[in-house]
């Protein structure tokens, strides 16, 4: 039995592959039992404070931080056998691609959750949420090239090479998909400076619709007859944008022409006659009224009120009740509209 436990196998004997699988073992229960110890105690003191990024840390360790330090022990122990050169650069390799793995992971998940977090705290509209996903795959993106070449420098490969290849390459890219990077700069100024977001009600390029998403490089607009509108994200950061949807009331200003045969004192009362039908609306705010020129056939008045809302609907009604208000106080007093002659 002890003949057999010397022999060796690939430089090592069997002694020493029992201690090595062993120890793996051993380091294994030991370390199920500190994570649970550890991870239990991280729990109940999250549970103590109104912070949700604690219960997200102690996610990340769980999903990333543990199952890399398995792997770093299992290294460690496997490491200490005599081992070929070509098997030991085959798992020095292994272990660092899967530790950078990793570690990419975990950093991104990191900033994905905290970031999501930080919107729901401000309580930022589920399409706007959903908005983010765009600059967080650039952002993620950003983080596996960093990773990448952290883990090629590691491996002993000349980065700087790489880099200036990549470079010259990146010009080229660049040159070619200038198109694509204006709309996808342009996409993080509609998410930071915020002009419209889904849902609102705009006017953009002579064309007015609702916002229903907004994409990395375009954002659809559907237009008052149905028809969706695809718009590049770089136009609409170069032109100018109605928010309709960020009104707070609506300004209304229209015109009467009454008869010249109008008698003067009926032609001084209409400004006053306008101001009393406006503000007995309830939806109504008065400005003014004023008798403003002598046209060719008519004296003409320029009348200006605000619906205190941005509702177009309203704003349609309100207007409606005012100008058959008109009519019915215009008929009692014999005031006569005036036609083109």
């Amino acid at each position: 039995m002890n003949d057999l436990l010397q022999k060796i196998y690939w430089g090592n004997t069997v002694t020493a592959y029992l201690i090595a699988a062993g120890g793996i073992i051993v380091a294994w229960l030991i370390l199920k039992v500190i994570k649970g110890m550890v991870i239990h105690f991280l729990k109940k003191r999250s549970q103590r404070t109104d912070n949700i990024f604690d219960d997200l840390l102690i996610k990340g360790i769980e999903k990333f931080v543990v199952p890399c330090i398995y792997l770093l022990v299992n290294y460690g122990i496997i490491t200490q056998l005599t081992l070929q050169p070509k098997l030991a650069r085959i798992l020095e390799v292994a272990i660092m691609v899967i530790t950078t793995y990793f570690v990419i992971r975990f950093i991104n998940f990191a900033i994905h959750g905290a970031i999501l977090l930080r919107m729901e705290r401000k309580k930022e509209a589920p399409e706007r949420i959903k908005q983010l996903s765009g600059i967080l795959m650039v952002v993620k993106g950003i983080i596996w090239a960093f990773g990448l070449i952290a883990l090629i420098d590691n491996l002993g490969y000349d980065i700087t090479t790489i880099i200036a290849g990549f470079g010259i390459g990146g010009i080229a890219i660049a040159l070619a998909a200038q198109n694509i990077l204006g709309d996808l700069f342009s996409y993080f100024v509609i998410f930071f400076d915020k002009p419209f977001e889904v849902g609102d009600f705009i006017l953009a390029n002579e064309y007015l619709g609702v916002v229903e998403k907004i994409g990395i490089k375009t954002t659809h607009v559907r237009s008052l007859d149905g028809q969706q509108l695809v718009m590049p994200n770089s136009e609409l950061v170069k032109t100018v944008i109605n928010n309709y949807k960020r009104l707070e009331r609506r300004r209304v200003v229209f015109n009467l022409r009454v008869g010249y045969h109008t008698p003067v004192e009926k032609v001084r009362q209409i400004p006053s006659m306008i101001n009393e039908i406006i503000s007995s609306q309830e939806n109504a705010s008065f400005d003014r009224a004023h008798f403003q020129s002598f046209g060719e056939f008519s004296l003409d008045y320029e009348i200006v009120y605000y619906v205190n809302s941005p509702d177009y609907v309203l704003r349609m009604n309100t207007h409606q009740e005012i100008c058959f208000a008109i009519l019915d106080r215009f008929e009692k007093e014999k005031i006569k509209f005036a036609l083109p002659t």
